[in-house]
Order: C-alpha cells, then structure tokens, then sequence
C-alpha cells in the first residue's frame, strides 16, 4: 500500500490512455445517444427538441415490445442452453481422452466461422422443401413432424435460438475448460483418499471451485443476447411478421432505413438500460446461489 500510494501519479499516468479511449469511444456515444434521443431529427433536417415523446412512443410500440419478448427468448436460450452444455461438454473434455484435442477444435470451430456463413447455412438446412432437418424427419417416417421452420412465427424463434446455442457454446466451453484445468490436482487426491470421486468430485469441488467463472460467462452470455442482430438480419430479417425481431434490428430499422434518428437513439438507450438491469439481477441471484 505504501508503495502504491508513493506512486499514485504514474499510476494514474499509466491508466491515462486507457481512461481516455474508454471515455471517447464508451462513454461518449452513451451520452449523445441520449441528447438525439430527445430530439426528433431524420438526420439531415434541422433537429427539433422533443423531450421525452421517443421514450414514450417506445412504451406504446407493439413491435417494440415485441422485439423486447424476442430478446428475452434469445436470453433465455443463451443463459439455459450454451451454459449447461459448454459446462458438460468442458467436464467431459477435461478428463484423458483419446481424441480431446479433435473434440476441442470442433467444438470451437463455429465460434470463428463468420456469422453470415452460420446463417446461410443453418438457414439452407432449415428450407422447408429440401432442407436437411425434414429429409431426416421424412426418411424416418415422420412427415407430419416436418415443418416450415423459419417461415411459421410458430417455430421461426425457436429455430433460431438453436443457431444460436450452436454457435457460442464451443467459446464458452473454452472458458470452461481453462477454469477447470486451473484448479490444482493435490485437492482432487486429498478428496480421493477421503473417498471422494467421480460425481461426487464434480459436485463438492468442482463446480464451487469455478463457480466465479461461471458467473462471468453468464453475465457474457446476457450483454452478448441483447446485442445480437447479424445472425437473425440474415436467416429472417425480423420475420415472418415481427416474429423473430429484436431491439437492435427494430433500433436498425429505424434509425437507417426509416432515418428517425431519434427513435433509434431511444431505442438504443432501452438496451443499455436493459443490459444493465439484466446483469444485475442476475449478479444477485448467481451471488444467493454462492452463499448457499
């Protein structure tokens, strides 16, 4: 500490640059979202100040709520899908197998494929004529089964919330796996010769052990939900009538395509404020869960 203190100004001047890129490329655009999303202006005209009239045409915008259901959906998926299967999936790898490293590439694979490509793909494999999923479904005799994926609202959501826990579950097992490899041997063996193993080993030691990692990729996987749009922009563009649209496609739409610059802003503002309440809550529960 005392040291520290003796060099408090080197510190701070070490920080500097950081401070001032976060600033300028954080911060900044935060506040001057906030100032057009008081404005009504279509971003060549001269702006004309509303106050709070965005925010307000927001709360009464079926689409927008609609887009705010589908996020949930997406955050759902996210949290309870790529969570518990990058999780399994990272425990089974940890242990000696004969094609781990195979496994591991495989499994991260998807994570630096380019999200155009996912969506091209998945979305061929989904064609309701002679997509892969139906001729499966047919060739096994179940043709009542087969459906029109990502055109029915019924099932468009629900197919692409599979795209997306196929897509980051291999970045979060990489986390998991790094975690798991840095909890040292010498507890495994203490608790082996206290009769300890398998299961009750995964249960007692492990998951405590790196359960702060657990919180991160959780908190991750929350700001990641809210900000997806490429992957849903290619396979559906938000439909089939608003079915599968999400804050940031409908703040997109606005802002580019319908050029009200103010809306799109307000729009924006929600997601901030929404990413923020979301882990949050979630900090307080993943925090309850590590005192129990």
């Amino acid at each position: 500490m005392h040291i520290l203190s003796r060099n408090k100004g080197a510190i701070l001047l070490g920080l500097a640059p950081a401070l001032i890129l976060y600033v300028v490329f954080a911060i900044l655009p935060i506040v001057i979202s906030f100032y057009y999303s008081l404005m009504d202006w279509d971003g060549l005209s001269e702006m004309e100040f509303i106050g709070l009239a965005n925010f307000t045409e927001a709360l009464n915008d079926d689409v927008f709520w609609q887009a705010l259901v589908n996020n949930l959906y997406v955050v759902g998926a996210s949290v309870f899908g790529q969570i518990p299967i990058a999780l399994f999936v990272a425990l089974l790898l940890n242990r000696k197998l004969r094609a781990g490293k195979l496994f591991r590439t495989l499994g991260f694979m998807p994570v630096v494929l380019s999200t155009v490509i996912i969506s091209l793909v998945w979305g061929l494999m989904y064609n309701s004529r002679n997509g892969l999923f139906n001729q499966l479904l047919e060739s096994v005799g179940l043709e009542s089964w087969t459906q029109n994926w990502l055109g029915d609202p019924t099932w468009a959501m629900v197919s692409v919330c599979i795209t997306i826990i196929w897509q980051f579950v291999g970045l979060y097992m990489i986390i998991f796996l790094a975690a798991l490899q840095n909890i040292p041997r010498e507890i495994y063996e203490a608790s082996e010769i206290d009769g300890a193993s398998g299961w009750k080993q995964t249960i007692h030691i492990t998951l405590p052990m790196m359960w702060n990692t657990v919180v991160v990729a959780v908190m991750l996987c929350i700001s990641g939900s809210l900000r997806t749009f490429d992957l849903i922009y290619v396979m559906t563009a938000g439909g089939p009538g608003h079915s599968t649209e999400v804050l940031a496609m409908y703040m997109f739409e606005n802002t580019f395509n319908a050029t009200r610059y103010g809306y799109g802003s307000a729009i924006s503002l929600f997601i901030f404020f929404f990413s923020l309440a979301l882990v949050f809550l979630s900090r307080v529960v993943l925090r309850r869960k590590n005192i129990d």
